[in-house]
């Protein structure tokens, strides 16, 4: 919109060259964004930002009626606005002295959304972010800490909640119970972008753990603190961490709206790394989101609901490595699923080896090649050596990656 601004003040037409202008131009606020930007957030203080959203907005509503779609809503990000955005902005200092004042940067974030739920409603559409649309700055035992903003409690607002690390665990429960519509996207469990294991060697991100699809498939919506299992850097959870966290009301239930598992592709570079960290964790959202809560999710018993959840999984894996898999072999022209690398065990002088999906074939060498598809079938442990390579292998002979005994 800058380069709009400047091309249209060269045609002399002042007007229109400020009707979409997205940053005060005299703005000297000092700020870098996550992705290394230090001009990439939209100046909520000007009139012009809403012009332009209003203009999106619009486009949108037309192309969706074009096609005979429906629209009801509209994602607006709203988070990782950094630190020290609009702190110079002439055109925010101007706003806070205005008739009603906005008082502040942090104030500035409310006056934005405000005006923009506004406009969407107007159109009968409700306003879609992340949780941060929702959240404000509070002061708690000297620290900041964000907490549902009450100004939105009734106004339909649809958050991706994401933060369930360390002292945001129950910010979702959080924000349900006070009204706002919930979409469960937990980093923990749902950020499918991030590794499958702690291993070097696998694609993905670990910032926020591990997750491989049994964290999809073990997560319970209305009550996950119960089936918690790894913690944010991959260990085991302690259960004392979730025992005084807020748990979901029935009236917050209700404002679950559903879950969703991002895959955030700016490190994927090619169709396979993609359909790689896709699949098939994947499938283990559609289970949890399709299906109404398990039995092992509600059982109060601690063992039997282990055993329970013990036999579903079971269920659930030789599905996937039996029926699943091999249709994605084929279906629409084939997917790369990852296929997973083999369990190994070390005991007695004797190297035993598993794989997590029931349906895949092991196989191995000692010669210090890498397995192929003609390699020996592993059906027994076999005597310990070095350089032992053991490879998992689907049923058209496509390999993953290997695990080398040292």
């Amino acid at each position: 919109m800058e380069a709009r601004y400047h091309r249209l003040m060269k045609a002399g037409d002042k007007t229109a060259a400020e009707y979409y202008l997205l940053s005060d131009l005299k703005d000297e606020s000092k700020y870098r964004s996550v992705q290394g930007f230090d001009d990439n957030v939209i100046n909520p203080a000007l009139p012009s930002s809403y012009h332009f959203l209003e203009k999106v907005t619009n486009e949108l509503i037309a192309m969706h009626g074009a096609a005979n779609a429906p629209l009801t809503t509209i994602h607006f990000g709203g988070d990782e606005v950094p630190v020290g955005v609009w702190e110079k902005s002439p055109a925010a200092a101007q706003l806070a002295i205005k008739d009603p004042p906005v008082p502040g940067t942090d104030e500035l974030w409310f006056y934005f959304f405000s005006k923009l739920n506004k406009m969407l409603q107007s159109k009968s559409l409700y306003l879609s972010g992340w949780e941060e649309i929702g959240l404000h700055k509070k002061e708690s035992n000297g620290e900041m800490k964000m907490v549902p903003e009450p100004r939105f409690f009734k106004e339909n607002f649809h958050v991706d909640v994401w933060n369930n690390l360390h002292g945001n665990e129950d910010l979702a429960y959080k924000m349900a119970n006070e009204g706002y519509k919930v979409v469960l996207t937990p980093v923990t469990n749902f950020y499918i972008d991030l590794a499958s294991n702690k291993s070097f060697l696998e694609n993905g991100q670990n910032w926020g753990g591990y997750v491989d699809v049994d964290k999809l498939f073990y997560f319970i919506p209305f009550d996950y603190y119960k089936n918690m299992k790894e913690d944010e850097e991959g260990n085991p959870a302690n259960p004392a961490r979730y025992k005084n966290k807020v748990g979901l009301t029935e009236a917050g239930k209700s404002n679950i709206a559903g879950l969703q598992a991002p895959l955030w592709s700016e490190n994927i570079k090619t169709p396979e790394q993609f359909e790689y960290m896709l699949l098939p964790k994947l499938l283990g959202l559609a289970e949890r989101a399709w299906a109404k809560d398990p039995e092992w999710a509600l059982e109060e018993d601690l063992e039997k609901g282990k055993v329970s959840y013990d036999q579903a999984w079971s269920e659930f894996v030789n599905v996937l490595g039996k029926k699943e898999l091999p249709r994605l072999n084929y279906y629409a022209g084939g997917f790369k699923y990852r296929i997973p690398t083999p369990g190994i065990n070390l005991s007695n002088g004797q190297i035993a080896a598993n794989v997590q999906l029931p349906g895949l074939i092991i196989r191995y060498t000692t010669d210090g090649k890498e397995p192929m598809a003609s390699s020996k079938i592993y059906t027994q442990p076999i005597p310990f050596q070095k350089g032992v390579k053991f490879r998992v292998f689907d049923v058209t002979n496509r390999g993953g990656r290997s695990m080398v005994i040292n």
